[in-house]
């Protein structure tokens, strides 16, 4: 008997990364823990394989030697379409950060409500303790996500709370000492991205 497609997915995800020699930023853990937690996210609020085995592979194609072709190949058009939506692809004329930044987040904005789903399940596990292992770093990443997120409306509905509930709480943390980021500072940030929300 043939392994589920979300296994197969699991396994193919799990030996891309660890090929790659990726690890989690700030834990060191082995890089397959990000992608299993935003597929229990979207099998949280999903019964969709096919969303579930694109939600383990979401990463593959951006850091990793696989192509877009090599998942649809293991894993078929709608799978490998959905982890199309969910790749940053490269900006090489993008002056700076914000300028890749809104590229990425005009592409997530045209995704389908599946691939905004999975967005959204990404967001929430990356978001989670962001101000605890990297607090300077998280002051732009939460106004980059709470911009992002504006734009991610057609996906869960549940996920979409969650992930605000949660960008929220980390720029309430930073508000607070010993951090003590004025709000006028996350503002000033936000209109770096031209209000596109």
């Amino acid at each position: 008997m043939r392994d589920s497609l979300e296994e197969q997915a699991r396994r193919y995800a799990t030996q891309a990364h660890a090929a790659a020699g990726q690890r989690r930023k700030y834990t060191d853990e082995p890089y397959i823990v990000h992608p299993a937690a935003v597929a229990e996210l979207v099998r949280s609020v999903s019964n969709d394989e096919q969303m579930i085995a694109a939600a383990w592979l979401h990463d593959t194609v951006e850091d990793t030697p696989s192509t877009l072709q090599d998942i649809e190949s293991h894993f078929g058009s709608r799978v490998a379409q959905l982890v199309d939506m969910l790749t940053d692809s490269a900006q090489p004329d993008a002056k700076n950060r914000a300028a890749r930044k809104l590229a990425h987040f005009r592409h997530t904005a045209q995704a389908s409500p599946e691939a905004q789903t999975i967005k959204l399940a990404d967001i929430i596990d990356n978001t989670r303790a962001i101000v605890q292992f990297d607090p300077h770093f998280a002051r732009i990443y939460l106004v980059e996500k709470q911009i992002q997120i504006q734009l991610l409306n057609e996906g869960d509905k549940q996920l979409w709370t969650q992930a605000e509930q949660i960008i929220q709480h980390g720029i309430g943390q930073l508000a607070q000492p010993p951090h003590s980021v004025p709000e006028s500072w996350f503002v000033k940030q936000a209109a770096k991205y031209g209000g596109l929300s």
